[in-house]
């Protein structure tokens, strides 16, 4: 064999760095995939403390105006809601935080196909809670910031890295 077609067997692949900006998406992704997991294997324990917050607050004795009582009202019915729906909405966390996180895997492997995994989990969770329980899942404006917003947020940062996925 002469040189050429040596260099040509033995040459190191195309380089497989990954950009900075999809580095920092995919660390964070992992990061929130840790939190989702956790969180959602907390939910009843989550929502257990949260309604009997709610009930002692009512049941305290100290003066309430309207507003916080329906306030209160709306959040105790909310929780009411997520506990008659907990099971299914756990399956479906757990199923959108292992499609985030292999959509995030393959994403770092440069492959197309990891943002499109990536996107049916960051929307699974979203479509699945507006089916089952509509907007009255959400409560006030962090309940809107976590529930859609960070999703809809990576999901366009990560639309605009597509650029650098090759395989």
């Amino acid at each position: 064999m002469n040189q050429d077609t040596n260099d040509l067997l033995f040459a190191e692949p195309e380089s497989k760095k990954i950009p900075s900006g999809l580095n920092v998406l995919t660390i964070l992704t992992y990061v929130g995939c840790g939190l989702g997991a956790l969180l959602t294997l907390l939910t009843p324990m989550i929502l257990n403390f949260f309604t009997s917050f709610m009930d002692k607050a009512l049941k305290s004795g100290s003066e309430l105006s309207e507003k916080q009582i329906a306030d209160i009202e709306k959040g105790k019915a909310s929780m009411e809601l997520a506990k008659q729906y907990m099971i299914p909405n756990m399956i479906i966390g757990i199923i959108g935080v292992i499609l985030c996180f292999v959509g995030a895997m393959w994403m770092r492997k440069l492959k197309k196909d990891g943002y499109w995994i990536y996107i049916a989990g960051e929307l699974l969770p979203v479509i699945a809670g507006f089916a089952l329980m509509g907007t009255s899942q959400f409560t006030g404006a962090m309940s809107y910031i976590f529930a859609v917003g960070i999703p809809l947020l990576f999901t366009i940062l990560y639309t605009l890295q597509r650029k650098h996925l090759k395989y």
